[in-house]
């Protein structure tokens, strides 16, 4: 691992590994695959990440899609060291707001309601550059509330053709407040800094049909077909969509919807 990443994974040891004084195996692996199908949006690898030694407690086989190594030969250094070296900075601040979200914001209780998603550009083994989200949750606490346990999950979304990768948000997965689109480049968490509009309750349950719709690829017809509605009320709900979010085309809606977990693909 480059010396840089191997920066992110020395902050880890000193946040979080310190404070994990036991080792314990996280044992529930006949879930993950279930877990996987909640977070993962196409193309994936996941893994379960123990704290107290950032060593895998489990790593799924599909990591050999994007390394070209069995899962076995791999480690979290030979992971991060796949990220372009112009990302370094962005997963740098993002993760230091991941601590003080974490750690400093949310009350101990609060540890396992969480998700985080953002996006990243990464080299696979072929030399092919790829946007990846991670999306990832804690599983586990010490007995002292502590972060035991990191569930990961990185999706290739390069088909989004997403631009920007200097975001990240914190997703509620209970239903309580979540923080979007977070700007990170004092480090720090504000939820000041988090999108005032959320995106979870922009739309309609209709519109997200049609969202989920557009980033599979249907046209119109097929929309119209699959739902069982017209194709003018397709193309009226797209045009009231755009005009809710703000963009100006469909590509970037559906980055951010997919980003905020607005829509979730098969």
């Amino acid at each position: 691992m480059s010396n840089s990443f191997n920066q992110i994974a020395e902050y880890w040891r000193s946040e979080y590994s310190n404070n994990v004084k036991k080792y314990q195996e996280f044992k529930a692996k006949e879930q993950f695959h279930q877990i996987a199908q909640l977070f993962s949006l196409g193309h994936s690898y996941y893994y379960v990440m123990n704290m107290h030694n950032l060593e895998f407690d489990y790593l799924s086989p599909s990591v050999k899609e994007f390394t070209g190594k069995e899962a076995e030969d791999l480690d979290i250094g030979k992971l991060l060291n796949m990220a372009l070296p112009q990302e370094l900075e962005y997963i740098q601040l993002k993760e230091r707001i991941i601590k003080d979200f974490f750690l400093n914001f949310l009350k101990p209780e609060e540890r396992l309601n969480y998700k985080i998603v953002y996006p990243y550009k990464m080299e696979d083994h072929r030399g092919n550059i790829r946007t990846m989200v991670l999306q990832a949750t804690t599983l586990s606490l010490t007995e002292d509330e502590m972060i035991k346990h990191v569930f990961s999950v990185h999706t290739d979304i390069s088909h989004l053709k997403v631009t920007k990768t200097d975001r990240v948000s914190f997703i509620n997965l209970k239903g309580g407040k979540s923080y979007y689109n977070l700007d990170i480049h004092d480090g720090v968490f504000r939820s000041s800094s988090a999108d005032s509009m959320t995106p979870d309750t922009l739309y309609s349950d209709r519109e997200k049909d049609i969202i989920t719709a557009l980033a599979k690829g249907q046209n119109t017809e097929e929309t119209a077909e699959f739902l069982n509605i017209s194709k003018h009320t397709v193309k009226t709900h797209r045009r009231n969509i755009l005009s809710k979010s703000g963009y100006t085309n469909t590509a970037e809606l559906i980055a951010q919807c997919v980003l905020n977990d607005v829509i979730t693909l098969e």
